[in-house]
This record gives structure tokens, C-alpha cells and sequence, in this order.
């Protein structure tokens, strides 16, 4: 029983450092920003095409 917690909490907290690891890095190196400019020109022609309803 003891071991099995163990088990589960070592899992646990090496999850939790994966994911504090992984989201520093996206923040450190700006990677979402430079993704997002990636992805700007997709976004313009889909944003571009859509109908809008113009009220004056």
C-alpha cells in the first residue's frame, strides 16, 4: 500500500516538473507569439472572409 502511493506521487510530481519544464520553455523562447505569427497569414484570410453584419 505504502509503495503504491509512493509510486503515485513520484509519477505525480515528475509530471508536474514535465510541465513546468515544457511551459518555461514556450514562455523563455516566446514560442507562442512566434507561432502565432506563423499562423497570422491563415488566420487574416479566414477572419477576412467572414460576413459581418455592419449596423450604422
Amino acid at each position: 500500500m505504502k509503495s503504491k502511493v509512493l509510486s503515485v506521487l513520484v509519477k505525480l510530481v515528475i509530471a508536474v516538473l514535465a510541465f513546468f519544464v515544457v511551459t518555461f520553455t514556450v514562455y523563455f523562447f516566446n514560442l507562442d507569439m512566434k507561432a502565432t505569427a506563423l499562423l497570422e497569414p491563415f488566420f487574416e484570410k479566414w477572419y477576412d472572409g467572414l460576413e459581418r453584419k455592419q449596423y450604422i
